[in-house]
């Protein structure tokens, strides 16, 4: 392996094991001599791909958002042609990751962004960068359905995107109080029945 590979290699370790240590223990928890625990790797080394932990934070919220975007693009909903379908689908989708540890299934962006909003704006940019163009990307799908189904709706496909999110974030906040996932799928399922209130699939032959 090359050198250029290696440090690939290494960066990538470093990203990892920061997604596994700030879901886990916070990003004001987190220190360096965590991650570079768990990546198996030196400080030294540590400092070659990063300047700080707030430059870490930054560079983990960019790999995990990419991480996620591969994750959803490839979800089996995606390959339903009915707009509203791939919508609660995706909700599905999002009922069955909720396994595994806290630290497996919940969002390091939202988990960043509650710590640092007012602390480090570069880490809030990031997160809420990745968040709004998560929801951008369900409002797509929103877009579709509503004009299928819904054209008069009051509400606005990006607002409902956010919204959304807004359930996601805070289903990870209530597994966290409750110690389980058992409240994130339940609220996951309160919002799947309120989209489908949103939306009149129309009658067959129509």
């Amino acid at each position: 392996m090359d050198t250029a590979a290696l440090q690939h290699e290494s960066k990538t370790k470093f990203l990892d094991a920061a997604l596994q240590v700030i879901r886990t223990k916070g990003y004001t928890a987190t220190r360096i001599e965590d991650v570079c625990a768990v990546a198996g790797l030196t400080k030294g080394s540590f400092f070659h791909h990063f300047k700080s932990k707030e430059e870490l934070a930054i560079a983990a919220a960019d790999h995990f958002a990419a991480m996620a975007d591969r994750l959803f693009a490839s979800g089996p909903y995606q390959r339903s042609e009915d707009p509203l379908e791939r919508l609660l689908g995706y909700v599905d989708f999002r009922i069955a990751l909720l396994r595994g540890t806290l630290a497996d299934f919940t969002c390091l962006l939202g988990t960043m962004l509650q710590e640092a909003y007012d602390t480090s704006p570069a880490i809030r940019a990031a997160c809420d960068k990745h968040l709004s163009a998560h929801a951008a990307m369900l409002a797509r799908d929103i877009a579709e359905a509503k004009k299928r189904y819904a054209p008069k709706a009051p509400w606005t496909p990006e607002s409902l995107g956010l919204f959304m999110q807004a359930v996601l974030q805070g289903s990870f906040i209530l597994a966290k109080g409750k110690q389980g996932p058992d409240v994130a799928a339940e609220s996951l399922r309160h919002l799947r029945r309120y989209l489908e209130t949103q939306f009149t699939p129309r009658r067959k032959g129509s």
